[in-house]
């Protein structure tokens, strides 16, 4: 039998409850699918967790999920949190720890769901967004200075390491603020070869790269060619660019054309949440960051809401399907089917619905229903 021992991090506010729910659904798969079963380890790491032992993630905990095959995560922050301390010293310090690069977003459209997008169905809004995950503008190397500034930036990441000496001078008492994007060509192709290769396992033809070359053009021309060069080994998927504002467009009026879209990371933090909204809401929106031959993280893609912790009414399918992006990540492909199947008919049957979607229905009863369907069609 394979057992697969999965990191459970709860985290804060409503991450538990929606937790518990997809904890719930990975149990009801394994109990189904012949040869498969989870060991599941869960930390304490969070708002409470620190405020106990001014602790984020230690360095030992780290280890140990080194040796495991995945994490799953609910969600992190708290109003009485320091702003990105959560954010930057957990969910960040474990992309970066297990080198997350690529940040994988469904943005799929189920039946039953209401799209904000007029005449809009499920067969046309089901495509992949693959979000470079460790570089760009996040790599938060930046500052403030006045008239004068010299100092060393450094960026350390599993590919290399960077250093930038900075001195900048003003003839004036200005106040500056600087905040520098960096790509790497290894780290932009990487990346980019995960987009093609996603594409060629799920049967699709077209590949869309994101960028702002016209403007941008130093950071993003290299991009660009780091696209070209991927794309030369994959010569039966079709290829195309795109601006990024002009893509937020097309998302809206024509969701239909794309297929797995490869994006920078701030352009990919933007879009996604965009297609959150136009596949009905951030409750169904599931998120992956993968390292393809390491230790990779699912969660939803939704904050922790602390207004609403401990009510039992926010929608956990987002986090379920993360569980089922895990399963597809695992090569669990029967199993992360049955469970993706099992969400759909629930959703489409609309018996059991939480507040976001226009229903009273509590967490737990969703996450029962969606037991409840599993179990069913595992005897189909």
């Amino acid at each position: 039998m394979k057992k697969y021992k999965i990191a459970v991090i709860p985290g804060d506010g409503v991450g538990p409850e929606v937790i518990r729910e997809g904890i719930k659904a990975l149990k009801a798969v394994a109990e189904v699918i012949p040869n498969l079963n989870f060991e599941l380890i869960e930390y304490p790491f969070g708002w409470a967790h620190y405020k106990k032992t001014n602790e984020l993630i230690p360095e030992n905990a780290l280890g140990e999920i080194s040796k495991m095959d995945a994490i799953y995560f609910g969600a992190i922050g708290h109003a009485e949190a320091p702003v990105g301390l959560l954010e930057q010293g957990i969910l960040l310090k474990l992309r970066f720890y297990f080198d997350q690069y690529v940040n994988l977003r469904p943005i799929k459209l189920y039946p039953g769901i209401p799209c904000p997008l007029k005449d809009k169905t499920p067969k046309d809004i089901n495509f992949y967004v693959v979000r470079e995950n460790t570089e760009d503008f996040y790599v938060a190397l930046g500052g403030r200075f006045k008239k004068a500034c010299a100092e060393s930036l450094e960026l350390n990441r599993e590919l290399y390491k960077l250093k930038l000496d900075l001195n900048a001078k003003s003839n004036q008492n200005e106040e500056f603020s600087y905040q520098l994007g960096i790509i790497s060509k290894s780290g932009a192709k990487r990346v980019i070869e995960y987009a093609f290769e996603l594409c060629k396992r799920k049967g699709l033809k077209k590949v869309t790269s994101v960028d702002k070359a016209n403007v941008l053009s130093h950071i993003y021309s290299l991009w660009r060619e780091a696209f070209t060069e991927v794309s030369k080994k994959y010569s039966n998927i079709q290829t195309e660019f795109a601006f990024v504002d002009a893509i937020a467009m097309w998302f809206v009026k024509n969701p239909e054309w794309y297929e797995v879209v490869v994006t920078p990371n701030m352009f990919g933090d933007i879009l996604t949440d965009l297609g959150a909204m136009i596949q009905g809401g951030m409750g169904l929106a599931p998120g992956g960051n993968i390292n393809p031959k390491g230790i990779s993280m699912f969660e939803p893609i939704h904050g922790s809401a602390p207004k609403y912790a401990g009510l039992n009414v926010v929608n956990p399918i987002a986090t379920i399907l993360a569980g089922q992006l895990m399963l597809d990540h695992l090569g669990e492909e029967k199993a992360a089917n049955l469970l993706d199947k099992a969400v759909e008919e629930v959703l489409a049957e609309g018996k059991v619905r939480t507040k976001d979607l226009g229903g009273i229905s509590k967490t737990s009863e969703v996450g029962d229903e969606i037991v409840k369907k599993i179990k069913e069609l595992s005897k189909v």
